[in-house]
């Protein structure tokens, strides 16, 4: 509604108003209240378009229209790179979200389970029972248990690998259901939920499957 009662001033001034003047006019309108309270997205979509107006409507031959030009690439190439950022950062938000065991970073299972220990004796019981259940995961994909898939959950892996290791099942699925509470539900690990999956490595790391029994 303000754009449109922007528009509206510079139609109502007289025909021969001068473009200084118009201007003006434009300038006086937007800056009133109403402007203040204007989405940021709008108000830079507003600035940019008017910039770009100003520039084409000054714009001539020679050197004006090649500076015209090449200020309009750099915007250009500005709104390329700030498209770019958000989509990156749309991606990357959705792909937290997934629910997938495992981060960006690959690491082996001695490696997530080094880290597990680190952050238990930091007091980061959430964090710890991440790596911890990161460490069985990675430790069943390195024993052949388990096929390695990409953005796999927790819950997945807890059908997957109780299918091969039945008698586990249960504590799989307990485990998958705790990763996904510090992890996406908000709830805080406690040293007790990380002893439980400490003992659950354990006991996984010496387990068989039943083909190999």
């Amino acid at each position: 509604m303000t754009t449109v009662r922007a528009a509206a001033a510079l139609l109502a001034s007289p025909l021969d108003v001068g473009r200084d003047q118009a201007a003006r006019e434009a300038a006086r309108e937007l800056s009133r209240a109403g402007y203040q309270h204007e989405p940021l997205f709008d108000r830079l979509q507003r600035e940019i378009s008017q910039f770009l107006g100003d520039i084409m409507s000054g714009g001539g031959t020679g050197g004006g229209g090649v500076r015209s030009i090449v200020v309009i690439a750099v915007v250009l190439a500005v709104l390329a790179v700030l498209l770019l950022w958000a989509l990156r950062r749309f991606s990357g938000g959705r792909r937290t979200d997934s629910g997938a065991v495992f981060g960006q970073r690959e690491r082996t299972a001695a490696e997530h389970r080094a880290e597990a220990e680190r952050l238990a004796t930091e007091g980061g019981w959430a964090g710890a029972i991440q790596e911890r259940l990161r460490a069985i995961a990675r430790d069943l994909e390195e024993r052949a248990i388990v096929t390695p898939m990409p953005g796999r959950t927790a819950v997945e892996l807890a059908e997957v690998a109780g299918q091969a290791l039945p008698p586990h099942a249960t504590d799989l699925r307990a485990a998958a259901r705790l990763f996904d509470d510090v992890t996406y539900g908000g709830a805080g690990g406690t040293r007790e939920g990380y002893l439980t999956l400490t003992a659950l490595d354990e006991r996984l790391r010496s387990a068989r499957t039943g083909a190999a029994a």
